[in-house]
């Protein structure tokens, strides 16, 4: 401690408290239960539900009301959970920026909690230490800080003293006077003065920018609940319509009211919300099958229509760990050493000799590397003891240190550092100096991050004052990288092939950015920077951003003015990343994919999709899974309109013709009960297309009701009608008695309802391929539905309950020649509609 540092006084630091506040983020006010719940309960796709439900339940039919209102139920649980997530990410940011500290006040040490540091306090540095708050540094020795968490950089930046003012400060970067709250120090001491607490630092900015963030509402929430409220006006329309015409034509207003309901509920849409829920609540565990958990729910249909991946590099694309990638010793250079089952010795000289130059217990991931590679080649010492250490200092990025090493003679003298630091420890000539450039350049130009080692004798314990006086000998250059994770290339071709542009963002260095690039599979010959970013306005960075592949020493700010360019230009944007750094823009995205092992709480809590094994891959598999999703809600609610078309007019036929009625309440209710797993459960178990990764992303407005569904399923609806209202005409004609009517109607839309579904469950596959019947949840549906309309068909009780009559071998043989009429029809003209629908 420095004489005369007497830091801050009690009082001074009670008063700024009360001025500044805590060294904390500030807590959003919350919101209660009752008032989250007031605020669904406006919302209209939850009155509907509600109010459908209590139709039901003054209907009599119990389960279908308890079904309706556990549903209602749900979306109040989804809601509140989803409101929750907000004040998660504040607090996990909370407890990031508050870390206990060692602080100098009245004159003495104190360990105080973090987030009673304030502006001013004077905070004692060390190895392993949090930084507490945002400083500038007033003493420095040999100091580095991994800074990764806010700006993406693989490795350690260092730190040094500067007497005169610097320029606005930022994480990342070399030799600046500054700590940041969140950060880690890996290496030496430091004594720094806090500049600034809370809110007012990086992180804390971080922390306002999530907060100013809001989450869009789900694109199928409200298309759905749009669909909702015109089927639900338009059944109203239709059934206010027909209790006035069949009361006044026929004079009975109860079997008019009777009627009016029937047609009510045949048209009802409680199908859509429903395919919504389920779709949902299965693809969250479908997608966690393959190691990824969901979130936020409308990730899961936001999937199918991503066209832009923006990755970051460090812990994302690559493993987040420094590894030894290359060594050169004089001409000769080795490449993925730990690939060699015998390293020559000037090769293992090199390698021990940098790890003597480091910490024998290191938190710098560079010195770890060098560690594991020297007990990897078995090039470790017992019985070595650390005699003396010389730091990294701002003439000599070097450090250098003495050992005692059984069987030596003199101290054994490693250094390591910046390779022309350590070219002029060994007093390099120009020719010598023009060759290790050309070595230094053709390294860094793989992304490597390059070191010099070289190694000197000294006897006696007189050490001198520098490094600059022992005698070294140059032992080589050492390359060291963030490896690319094994399943990058191979999941970033998929994407290219699935029409997703893969963008990577990192807060790394130009050209090691640029090599991971190559290596990982994206084409490109540029680099934009964060301060290219910075100069170009909203309109100008819209423009570039469809020609850059690659972003680097980008800033938290900056990363997401990318993803809201991206978003302006109308591409839906999916964002991985693991820090700090990475959490606005992980909001922002229309999906944000954090990683689960390595990533922060912050990451975690901001994103709406967590990778639980960290496995770029599995974002490709996760893609996948969301266009199947997608494609199968689509076949879920052309189905749906489908079926309606044929009951909604069986349900009116009658009412225009004078003819016996067909539905009354009870069969409109065991229709449903068909419907209902059908459009959820079946089509949810359905597999994807056999092109869906060959095809680009669908628009992110696309409608699941497209106009080429909506025409298809009107057709396939009408045609359905049409051979069933034949059929009813024609049993009318001939004088059947009204319940073999209703029989033969009834059995005939069943069967074809699940014709529909067999024609309805893929969009490009052949009649053959459909009649496999491989989906077990559709023989589940069809044995159940078979065996009740068995029931309903042959025992009295529930033939009456019907008001069916008898049906004869023949009109079975009619049944099912028809419906499979129906089916090849449909398949034909399919056929010549299926690019149309793939579309």
């Amino acid at each position: 401690m420095p004489d005369g540092l007497r830091g801050l006084t009690q009082n001074e630091v009670q008063a700024r408290l009360k001025k500044e506040g805590y060294n904390e983020l500030p807590r959003a006010g919350h919101r209660s239960l009752l008032r989250i719940i007031f605020e669904v309960a406006r919302e209209p796709m939850f009155g509907l539900l509600l109010g459908a439900g209590f139709l039901y339940l003054l209907l009599g039919d119990h389960t279908e009301a308890l079904l309706l209102l556990v549903f209602a139920s749900i979306s109040v649980i989804i809601t509140v959970v989803q409101e929750s997530r907000s004040e998660k990410v504040l607090e996990a940011l909370r407890d990031l920026t508050s870390p206990r500290a060692l602080v100098i006040r009245d004159g003495a040490r104190q360990r105080i909690a973090g987030r009673e540091v304030v502006r001013g306090d004077m905070i004692v540095l060390g190895e392993g230490d949090r930084v507490p708050a945002d400083a500038r540094l007033i003493e420095a020795s040999d100091l580095q800080a991994d800074e990764s968490l806010l700006s993406g950089e693989s490795a350690p930046v260092r730190k040094s003293v500067k007497e005169q003012a610097t320029e606005t400060r930022h994480p990342g970067g070399d030799d600046l006077p500054f700590v940041f709250s969140g950060s880690l120090i890996v290496r030496g001491q430091g004594l720094a003065e806090v500049l600034a607490t809370g809110p007012r630092s990086e992180i804390g900015k971080i922390g306002q920018a999530l907060q100013a963030i809001d989450s869009a509402q789900p694109h199928l929430a409200w298309e759905t609940a749009r669909l909702v409220r015109i089927f639900a006006i338009f059944s109203l329309i239709c059934c206010l319509a027909i209790v006035i015409l069949y009361g006044l034509w026929r004079g009975s207003w109860l079997q008019a009211f009777l009627a009016g309901i029937a047609l009510g509920m045949s048209m009802l849409p409680e199908e859509f919300p429903l395919v919504l829920t389920v779709f949902t609540i299965m693809g969250a565990w479908r997608i966690s099958r393959a190691r990824v958990l969901t979130r936020r729910a409308s990730a899961i249909e936001t999937l199918g229509a991503a066209s832009v991946l923006c990755s970051d590099k460090t812990g994302t694309l690559t493993e987040n760990r420094m590894v030894i990638a290359a060594l050169r010793a004089g001409d000769d250079t080795i490449l993925n050493p730990k690939d060699e089952k015998g390293l020559p010795d000037a090769f293992r000289r090199l390698v021990n000799y940098g790890r003597l130059a480091s910490a024998p217990n290191p938190y710098d991931p560079m010195e770890t590397a060098f560690h594991t590679l020297a007990k990897q080649i078995g090039a470790t010492t017992e019985g070595e003891k650390l005699l003396h250490s010389y730091g990294l200092r701002p003439d000599l990025l070097a450090v250098t240190q003495a050992w005692s090493i059984p069987g030596e003679m003199r101290s054994v003298i490693a250094t390591k550092g910046a390779p022309e630091a350590i070219a002029a420890l060994c007093r390099f000539d120009a020719m010598a100096m023009a060759r290790l450039s050309r070595d230094i350049n053709q390294m860094a130009s793989e992304g490597m991050r390059v070191l010099g080692v070289a190694e000197a004798r000294f006897e006696g314990q007189d050490w001198p004052e520098t490094p600059y006086d022992f005698s070294f000998t140059f032992l080589g250059l050492v390359g060291l990288a963030d490896p690319l994770r094994p399943s990058v290339p191979a999941a970033i071709h998929e994407c290219q092939q699935a029409g997703i542009r893969v963008i990577m963002i990192t807060g790394d260095y130009p050209a090691t950015a640029l090599a991971i690039a190559r290596k990982a599979g994206l084409v490109t010959e540029s680099v934009m920077t964060g301060e290219n970013v910075t100069a170009l306005n909203d309109d100008e960075l819209s423009q570039r951003i469809t020609s850059v592949s690659v972003f680097a020493r980008v800033l938290p700010t900056q990363k997401l003015r990318i993803v809201r360019a991206l978003k302006a230009n109308g591409e839906v944007v999916a964002m991985t990343g693991d820090g700090v750094n990475d959490a606005p823009s992980l909001k922002a995205a229309d999906i944000g994919i954090a990683m689960g092992g390595r990533g922060t709480d912050v990451a975690r809590e901001a994103a709406s999709l967590v990778l639980l094994d960290d496995d770029f891959g599995s974002i490709v598999k996760t893609v996948r899974l969301g266009r199947r999703i997608y494609d199968n809600m689509r076949k879920a609610m052309g189905y749906i309109l489908a079926i309606h078309v044929p009951i909604a007019g069986l349900a009116l036929l009658p009412l225009l013709t004078g003819l016996p009625l067909i539905f009354s309440p009870i069969h409109i209710a065991f229709l449903e009960m068909v419907i209902d797993p059908v459009c959820s459960v079946v089509f949810e178990s359905e597999k994807e297309e056999a092109d869906v990764m060959q095809r680009p992303p669908h628009a992110a407005a696309s409608r699941l009701l497209s106009p080429s569904i909506v025409v298809w399923s009107l057709l396939q609806g009408v045609l359905t009608f049409a051979v069933i209202g034949t059929l009813y005409l024609m049993a009318c004609r001939n004088g059947l008695p009204e319940g073999d009517i209703r029989a033969l109607t009834f059995v005939t839309l069943v069967l074809a309802n699940l014709g529909l579904v067999l024609v309805n469950r893929s969009f490009s596959s052949s009649l053959r391929e459909a009649l496999r019947w491989n989906n077990r949840a559709l023989w589940i549906v069809s044995v159940v539905v078979a065996i009740v309309l068995g029931f309903a068909l042959t025992w009295e009780p529930a033939r009456t309950l019907f008001r069916f009559g008898p049906l004869h071998p023949d009109d079975l043989s009619l049944i099912f020649a028809l419906v499979a009429g129906l089916v090849i029809v449909l398949e034909i003209l399919k056929h010549f509609w299926r690019r149309t629908l793939l579309a």
